[in-house]
């Protein structure tokens, strides 16, 4: 509570089910403060000099080797998994290594909702929409044709977190 009382962490309640709702915990921008971390500033930095220096064709080739790259090895760890149950969680584990504190579930209706808790290129994509982009297209390439992806929560625009919802076409249209 005193964390709170500091306004160095705050908290929101989800309810989930049965049961008493999980309180879920943030740090505040002046808790962040106290960690000083001048990777952001550097690669917005960076993308800034791309962009002045080479243009735009440079910073679009830049992200579109990320994507390719990124696209590849996710197609290839996916590729082993029987369904699209064993997908998402092989996505989440993979993107849990990433640093983005990733999870999916089931929803009542039959569609997925995959959760990014935390984005560790936030600055980046904060710099550059073509990162959230590009991860978008990522998903849906490594998810396969019969797969519908669409992006809900965003932090980049002001969400919690990253949400997508995801359905099998075949079995559920949009």
């Amino acid at each position: 509570m005193r964390l709170a009382e500091q306004d160095l962490v705050a908290s929101t309640s989800e309810s989930k089910g049965v049961g008493r709702p999980q309180q879920l915990w943030d740090l505040t921008e002046l808790a962040q403060a106290r960690f000083p971390d001048t990777h952001a500033s550097l690669t917005t930095q960076i993308l800034s000099i791309v962009r002045s220096h080479l243009g735009d064709a440079a910073l679009n080739t830049i992200i579109g080797v990320r994507e390719a790259e990124t696209r590849a090895q996710y197609e290839t760890e996916l590729s082993q998994q029987p369904d699209l149950r064993g997908k998402l969680a092989r996505l989440a584990a993979l993107r849990s290594e990433e640093g983005y504190m990733a999870d999916w579930h089931e929803q009542e209706d039959g569609s997925f909702l995959f959760i990014e808790n935390h984005c560790p290129i936030c600055a980046a994509a904060t710099a550059c929409a073509g990162f959230c982009r590009a991860e978008l297209d990522v998903f849906k390439a490594a998810l396969g044709p019969t797969v519908s992806v669409m992006r809900g929560e965003h932090i980049v625009a002001g969400g919690r977190r990253c949400t997508y919802v995801i359905r099998d076409v075949t079995t559920q249209p949009n």
